[in-house]
């Protein structure tokens, strides 16, 4: 996936300037297409910055326990498959 020229904080701090002010102006300040905000608007919704903090933290957090499942489910098909095995 591409890497965003902004961070998320940013780009919440961007779409609460753009909830006062005219979109095509906020786009031409911070020099992204109107069509961007539209989509930072539907992806982050009325989030502040402190809820895109803890939505990264949890990602991660989600990703770390994805993968010792993963990890644990490997072990357990290695076992049973030792296990199956007559000696």
């Amino acid at each position: 996936m591409k890497k965003s020229r902004y961070s998320d904080e940013q780009i919440v701090r961007i779409l609460r300037e753009a909830d006062g002010t005219p979109i095509a102006e906020v786009a031409k300040r911070h020099g992204v297409s109107e069509a961007s905000i539209y989509a930072w608007r539907k992806r982050f919704g009325e989030m502040v910055s402190d809820d895109v903090k803890k939505l990264k933290a949890l990602e991660a957090e989600n990703a770390r326990l994805k993968k010792m499942v993963a990890e644990r489910d490997l072990a357990i098909d290695v076992m049973k498959e030792i296990a199956a095995k007559k000696w």
